[in-house]
């Protein structure tokens, strides 16, 4: 379980956070929703320990991670798997030396043991071929499932995804969406997905978390969304849910398709 309590950040004088309050239960996808620059990054980056609070804190399994060592955060690190909003692979390595990255660098397992974790993770995310590309020879969709097999490769009990989505074509967003799903029902894992794209969130999550002016302004279980209409969040949802630029995911989402 994660627990965020009256969590408080500003960057000099721009203030981003404000008496944030979020638990995120085990086992449950939520997404993290709000309009660009409403703190969804910034929140998730205090999830692993990538920022600190300027007051209030997270707590990881009953871990204060704002208040430990180096070392001993960087074991609590080896719980989650990240994937980044561009992917952040190494462009001069191939997709199997990405993936083995963290295994190398984590663990002490030998390179058999290795080679058949990144292979298992390739096969997860239904690219199994393409361990010797590198980045540059797969597109934007591939390299975000080379980058999520990366973040799965330590078995890790919380996935944090940044905007998977983004930059996608509805197709492509579908696949990751439906990547997200079944990787947290097989590995029964912690999903907590920082997304502006509602027909992601409708498809993949349990519950929403909305982000408003620097504070928590809703959370509750995606079916109550529209059932308990609230104005500031109905307004997002719906400039997102019918956005021009992606019709497809849009019909799709209103025939529950997505």
């Amino acid at each position: 379980m994660i627990e965020v309590e009256n969590l408080y950040k500003s960057f000099g004088d721009l203030d981003v956070l404000e008496d944030v309050d979020l638990t995120i239960e085990d086992g449950e996808t939520i997404a993290i929703i709000g309009r660009s620059g409403s703190g969804k990054s910034v929140l998730m980056k205090h999830l692993v320990g990538l920022l600190k609070p300027d007051k209030g804190r997270v707590l990881v399994d009953d871990i204060d991670i704002g208040a430990i060592p180096y070392e001993e955060l960087r074991e609590v690190r080896k719980h989650f798997g990240v994937l980044f909003q561009g992917g952040a692979l190494f462009d001069s390595m191939t997709s199997f030396e990405n993936i083995a990255f963290p295994l190398n660098y984590f663990t002490s397992q030998s390179d058999e043991e290795i080679r058949e974790r990144v292979l298992e993770c390739l096969e997860l995310v239904r690219m199994p071929d393409v361990g010797p590309k590198k980045p540059s020879e797969l597109s934007g969709g591939m390299r975000k499932r080379v980058a999520l097999a990366r973040a799965i490769a330590l078995e890790p009990r919380y996935i944090l995804y940044d905007e998977p989505t983004s930059g996608l074509d509805p197709e492509t967003s579908n696949t990751i969406d439906e990547l997200i799903t079944q990787l947290s029902d097989e590995l029964n894992v912690t999903s907590v997905v920082v997304t502006h794209d509602m027909h992601s969130v409708f498809a993949i999550a349990d519950r929403a978390a909305f982000l408003h002016n620097c504070h928590m302004h809703w959370v509750g279980p995606v079916d109550d969304i529209h059932k308990k209409p609230d104005e500031i969040l109905d307004r997002f949802v719906k400039a997102n849910e019918y956005h021009v630029g992606d019709p497809l995911r849009a019909t799709a989402s209103q025939r529950g398709q997505v």
